[in-house]
């Protein structure tokens, strides 16, 4: 198969890849020669016009180097020369149900995690001590230390940072965090 493209089809392919406007601004700027050459410089957008390119945002105080916006929240928990290993852990929903619901049916809760109220997270910590333990929530982020262990958990929903439970089970060694989901008002939950 031939892989080699002649003059007119490197034209052609041109007129489909450039706007109209574009083409008669360069046409114009073009001095007349005697056969048109394909250039490095002609290939892709022209210089100058990158519409989708952001532009940063500067800081408020100019001692900053970031604004806080721009900072994923728990990043200043993440390090990846700690030694020290992740526990094992799972994230469980849980649901606030009552009579009504079980017997009558009479709200519109089902079985799914969208009629779900609170997240209950398991966290596996053998041979860790309650007075070892610091546990620091934000809304979409859990971090946990121990001298042992370390996890930096992404919430998946937001939770309200200011009301949870810890529970340390002794014989299991499982840390139990219940935090409560901030969730949008819809016809499921309602209160």
């Amino acid at each position: 198969m031939d892989s080699s493209f002649s003059f007119t089809q490197l034209q052609a392919l041109s007129k489909l890849l450039t706007p109209a406007e574009q083409e008669e601004e360069e046409l114009e700027e073009q001095p007349a020669r005697g056969a048109f050459a394909l250039e490095p410089g002609q290939i892709g957008p022209p210089k100058g016009s990158n519409p989708t390119e952001a532009r940063p945002v500067q800081p408020t105080d100019t001692k900053k180097i970031w604004a806080e916006d721009e900072v994923p929240e728990g990043s200043e928990f993440e390090d990846i020369w700690d030694p020290r290993q992740q526990p094992e852990y799972e994230i469980m929903f849980k649901q606030r149900v009552g009579t009504e619901d079980v017997f009558l049916g009479m709200s519109r809760k089902d079985g799914s995690t969208a009629c779900c109220e609170d997240m209950v997270i398991k966290i596996k910590l053998p041979d860790c001590k309650t007075a070892d333990l610091t546990l620091d929530i934000k809304d979409r982020f859990l971090a946990l230390r121990s001298p042992d262990y370390k996890l930096g958990l992404h919430l998946p929903h937001p939770v309200d940072s200011k009301n949870g439970k810890a529970q340390f089970i002794t014989d299991t060694q499982t840390l139990e965090v219940t935090l409560t989901m901030k969730r949008e008002f819809d016809f499921i939950n309602f209160a």
